[in-house]
């Protein structure tokens, strides 16, 4: 009769502590900035599906996993919204992060539009870079040399209908802004462009691709992997919500080895024109060790290859494309 005394007083005690966490989490919510609370709900999703599938593969009763899925839906949605548990009860959009990283970018010249592509926002500790192609911002042998760029951003996480677009200049003082790099295989089709913090909306959801989503920890890409290429194909997209497309593909060459001596991989994704720089991702094996990326960053998309060289082919497509190793997009955002 005591140990039962005892444990119904402790059953008291955990749910009054519950019920101080609940108010104690909103509270330091809401103390937080729209964009570090959008980097917290990406961690908290990879926290809880590496929880998952360790108590997946637990003797744990069916009681606990529903009262574990119940919170994890109730603390995202007071993330995403800085609210009390009460007023969190709607879900925001199950959208893929992702699908909010990818961006499609317009370049001007002056008031004039030359181009449209693709390209994806990079975060390297408190610096947020878009990134694409490098010919997106200067193609010299197809006189391309846009002055400014407009890229798009999601304002809300909850209504993805709220869209803000966001202009860059690409020179200062007749110097251009983006970094861009050079191997032993010659110059790599990929350039970061700095977003200052002044441009980034306040109330801005930004997802963004960091260098944990390159990291390769144990696992290995063979030839023959499934990937995903997601951007803005021939500028097409849901132009409602604002969300790229995915087109499908497999790594067509060795995985680790330079093609042709340049720092790049091939893949057969079937793209089209204005998917170039776009990123190319693989799903990670979840095997619950620890916490990381649902997707892992293997590559920035780049054009059609024909049988000789990575250039857009003159006769008959063999139906491959070329993908940078993202790995330099390490040495283009490191401090300088």
């Amino acid at each position: 009769m005591k140990d039962l005394q005892e444990a119904t007083e402790r059953i008291c005690e955990l749910k009054g502590s519950l019920v101080a966490l609940d108010a104690l989490v909103p509270a330091l919510v809401e103390a937080l900035g729209a964009s570090t609370r959008a980097r917290l709900v990406d961690t908290f999703d990879a926290h809880a599906e590496a929880a998952r599938t360790v108590m997946l593969h637990a003797d744990i009763s069916d009681v606990v996993l529903a009262t574990f899925e119940r919170d994890v839906a109730r603390n995202r949605a007071v993330l995403q919204r800085g609210t009390g548990p009460a007023q969190a009860a709607t879900p925001a959009p199950k959208v893929d992060a992702m699908l909010l990283a990818t961006t499609r970018v317009t370049t001007f010249s002056g008031a004039r539009v030359l181009s449209v592509a693709s390209g994806f926002y990079f975060r390297r500790a408190d610096r947020l870079f878009l990134v694409s192609n490098r010919r997106v911002f200067a193609d010299a042998a197809r006189s391309h040399r846009p002055d400014r760029i407009e890229i798009g951003l999601h304002a809300d996480a909850r209504d993805l209908t709220r869209y803000t677009v966001v202009s860059l200049p690409l020179y200062r003082d007749g110097l251009g802004l983006w970094r861009a790099t050079a191997d032993t295989g010659g110059a790599v089709d990929v350039a970061a462009l700095e977003v200052p913090a002044g441009h980034w909306p306040a109330d801005a959801a930004a997802h963004a691709f960091d260098p944990r989503h390159i990291e390769a920890r144990d696992e290995k890409v063979a030839i023959g992997d499934a990937l995903t290429i997601v951007g803005f194909s021939a500028g097409f997209n849901d132009t409602l919500h604002h969300l790229p497309m995915a087109r499908n593909a497999t790594v067509a060459s060795p995985y680790g080895i330079r093609f042709q001596g340049l720092g790049a991989f091939l893949t057969d994704a079937r793209t089209h024109p204005c998917s170039d720089g776009s990123p190319v991702v693989r799903r990670r094996v979840q095997d619950g060790a620890a916490a990381a990326p649902a997707w892992q960053l293997l590559g920035v998309h780049s054009s059609r290859v024909d049988a000789n060289a990575l250039e857009p082919p003159r006769g008959d497509s063999m139906g491959l494309c070329c993908a940078w190793y993202a790995d330099v997009l390490l040495a283009l955002t490191a401090d300088r």
